[in-house]
């Protein structure tokens, strides 16, 4: 969801759903739960969660399976299952697969691994940020250049915390540091953009927005400078995740309530599955799937019929692919205007 998408648009009262401001604030709460977490482990448990837990949360397959993934799947699953959409973009999607193929496929035998890497990971930062900002700029309603200053202290800053945290194994105790440096630097300039931004501010919920999203940098930060990487993850990873899957929800509700425009949804009504439940139930699984058994299957069947294996072809290839198309596509789908955003209503 692109930072241009989300306005309050008014919805016909006929049983919709509508996005409700409230219950996406209240996603994050995760920072505060964490920020405790790393202090109650530092005062009573004697680090055992900073020794115990994984640098990073994709190393939990269950991590894996309950974020990041899933919420992409959905997004290519509403995509492709709705022809209408596929249709409308379809010359956008293969213009960008061709792309991806050019710079991720034959690029990579030329370009570093480390640039490739840290594309990605500016990327995938940018879009993360880019939403949570996206969404409540309705609210704190600033000047396009206060909103882009916002924006891009944030993203700059949560990207050097990004490379601090999965690129630390190969980096130089003085590199760290010096991330450390530029990323707080960085915080504090996010900081006094946020108490200037807070002169546009006409509304407590625009106020509560604004320093949410500033929160949500800052204390990603804070836990990747106390060595608490899988919570400087978590907290970004979770409020973008579920933030995305309530969109999605609410669009297939009042797509599908009355009538299943879809092979997906009209299968599920053949089974009485509930409208809210299709969408997750379906991304969830396949992503348990493609996790625990795509690069197996792939393999058997490679070794079959040409005796050779194919290192990681979903886990990094098929999975890799839909994440840089769902950075792509999610850019422009919700935008104002866009066939998704006949389905959304916003209330406060």
């Amino acid at each position: 969801m692109s930072a241009q998408a989300i306005s309050a648009q008014e919805i016909p009262n006929d049983n919709r759903l509508t996005v409700s401001y409230r219950l996406l604030l209240g996603l994050y709460t995760i920072i505060p739960l964490c920020l405790s977490l790393q202090l109650f482990d530092g005062w009573f448990w004697h680090g055992f969660l900073q020794q115990n837990l994984p640098s990073s949360p994709k190393q939990f397959l269950l991590f894996q399976v309950i974020f990041g993934t899933p919420h992409i799947v959905a997004s290519s699953i509403l995509l492709a299952s709705n022809t209408e959409y596929l249709k409308l973009y379809k010359l956008k999607i293969v213009l960008m697969t061709a792309a991806i193929i050019a710079v991720f496929g034959i690029g990579s035998l030329f370009i570093p691994y480390k640039v490739l890497y840290v594309t990605v990971a500016a990327w995938t930062v940018y879009h993360v940020l880019k939403q949570q900002l996206g969404v409540g700029r309705s609210l704190y309603r600033l000047p396009d250049w206060a909103f882009y200053l916002l924006l891009w202290l944030s993203v700059t800053a949560g990207l050097f915390v990004y490379i601090g945290i999965f690129l630390k194994n190969s980096l130089e105790p003085q590199q760290v540091e010096w991330i450390k440096l530029i990323a707080g630097s960085l915080c504090g300039g996010l900081v006094a953009c946020a108490l200037l931004c807070e002169r546009y501010q006409t509304s407590t919920s625009g106020r509560y927005f604004l320093w949410a999203n500033v929160l949500l940098v800052l204390s990603s930060f804070y836990l990747f400078v106390q060595q608490y990487y899988f919570f400087a993850i978590l907290v970004p990873r979770l409020v973008h995740d579920a933030t995305a899957y309530i969109f999605y929800v609410v669009h297939d509700y009042n797509k599908h309530r009355r009538q299943p425009r879809n092979f997906i949804y009209r299968s599920a009504a053949l089974i009485h599955l509930p409208i809210f439940v299709v969408l997750p139930l379906a991304s969830f699984a396949l992503t348990f799937v493609l996790q625990s058994y795509g690069d197996e299957a792939v393999n058997a069947l490679t070794r079959y019929l040409f005796d050779i294996e194919i290192n990681k072809a979903v886990t990094l290839g098929v999975l890799g692919y839909l994440a840089l198309m769902h950075y792509y596509t999610e850019a422009f789908t919700w935008k104002q205007g866009s066939p998704y955003r006949r389905f959304i209503g916003f209330s406060r």
